[in-house]
């Protein structure tokens, strides 16, 4: 039991790091290694001065929703793992983390949402300034999608997981 729970615990807490890296770093979208965009800014790197320049993105509805889901995704793995912390000290014996799986769930299910959205609606969201046949998805995309079934599977886990003390 005590396996399950540290293995279920460090679960959370790269599930978390991973989503909180997709959600923040500036590479959602690259363009030959000297241009990218995230969520948040297009940033171009300057040869002369070694410096990322960033501009902050044009805010389209499809942007927004991207930005809104994978910052509801943090939050909702973030308040499931205090309420989980939470419950090891509360819960009587034989009880299940119920609300800490659902959280989990609804986290997977947001960032399985903005991960969709991103990749079915890049051509809306990234800047007309760029061909999108020469860039590709960055590695913060991925990850965002790597968090997906991770964050559905400590879901289910901690739904089944009972408290044995």
């Amino acid at each position: 039991m005590a396996y399950l729970l540290m293995f279920v615990t460090l679960l959370h807490l790269i599930t978390l790091a991973m989503l909180f890296i997709a959600t923040m770093e500036k590479s959602w979208w690259v363009w030959d290694g000297l241009e990218n965009s995230d969520l948040w800014y297009n940033c171009r790197f300057d040869n002369v001065t070694g410096t990322w320049l960033c501009a902050s993105s044009k805010e389209t509805e499809w942007l927004q929703a991207v930005q809104v889901l994978m910052v509801l995704s943090v939050v909702f793995s973030s308040v499931s793992f205090l309420v989980f912390l939470g419950q090891l000290f509360t819960i009587s014996k034989g009880g299940l983390f119920y609300f800490t799986g659902l959280c989990q769930v609804f986290a997977g299910l947001t960032a399985f949402s903005a991960a969709l959205i991103y990749t079915l609606h890049n051509k809306e969201i990234l800047p007309n300034s760029k061909e999108l046949t020469s860039g590709h998805f960055g590695y913060c995309f991925i990850l965002a999608w790597v968090c997906v079934p991770m964050l559905l599977c400590s879901g289910v886990i901690y739904i089944h997981l009972r408290k044995k003390e």
